[in-house]
């Protein structure tokens, strides 16, 4: 089943056109990657899903249902979530108060799918009393991702969760992620490390100019020599 269908997607910012006829699909279970040069679109992409861009042409789906035109509340309650590259978490709040915070579309807290995101990360639950905002960058997005979660999502869309890790710490963030999408959970992602990126991921897309230039299983975009000596360095 298709979780996530766009066709032909104009969008940008007020008059600013950024992208240009884009298609993207994420099945169920699936995890797909949008990778490309820096400005080419990648985030445009994934916050148009949200309803965050200008909406120009084109059709976005989710579970069959469309949803341009559609405020971000509305589009959450149909079984998304987002974790932006920055400012994905309340920093003077503890830990399990930013938890909790990522329920609030619900009419009760899930006190066991909050127990179960507190088992799948482990450092939450030792610090659920802690102030989010003195955690270490990598256990900051791993909350971020988990306050993301506490809505059991269909969709899991991540905006570079590797942006500002130390390298050390980038593997880690990518297992949990292959974890998340283990546990059935559909997860779009846009990183800049594209190499790591592809070679974890099912599907990828390449995005240029705000356009489609290439998309392929990760592993073949990987070894594709146009792709690599392009945007991967050779």
């Amino acid at each position: 089943m298709t979780v996530l269908e766009i066709e032909g997607l104009d969008a940008g910012y007020g008059d600013l056109q950024i992208l240009s006829n884009v298609d993207m699909t994420v099945e169920d279970d699936e995890y797909v990657t949008i990778v490309g040069p820096n400005g080419a679109g990648k985030s445009t992409a994934m916050k148009s899903v949200l309803g965050l861009t200008t909406y120009m042409d084109g059709s976005i789906t989710l579970n069959g249902e469309s949803v341009e035109g559609m405020d971000t509340n509305a589009v959450i309650e149909r079984g998304v979530s987002y974790v932006p590259q920055s400012d994905n978490l309340f920093p003077s709040m503890t830990v399990r108060e930013n938890l909790l915070m990522g329920a609030f579309s619900l009419p009760e807290v899930p006190e066991d799918r909050l127990e179960e995101i507190l088992n799948r990360f482990p450092i939450l639950k030792e610090r659920q009393r802690q102030r989010a905002g003195t955690m270490s960058g990598g256990q900051q997005q791993m909350l971020a991702m988990g306050s993301a979660l506490m809505v059991d999502p269909d969709i899991l869309l991540l905006d570079e969760p590797s942006a500002g890790l130390a390298p050390d710490l980038v593997e880690d963030m990518f297992d949990r992620i292959d974890e998340i999408n283990a546990a059935g959970t559909a997860v779009l992602m846009v990183e800049q490390n594209a190499k790591k990126a592809l070679r974890r991921c099912d599907r990828g897309y390449v995005l240029v100019n705000g356009e489609n230039a290439y998309e392929g299983l990760g592993d073949e975009l990987l070894h594709d020599q146009e792709v690599r000596e392009r945007f991967l360095g050779g």
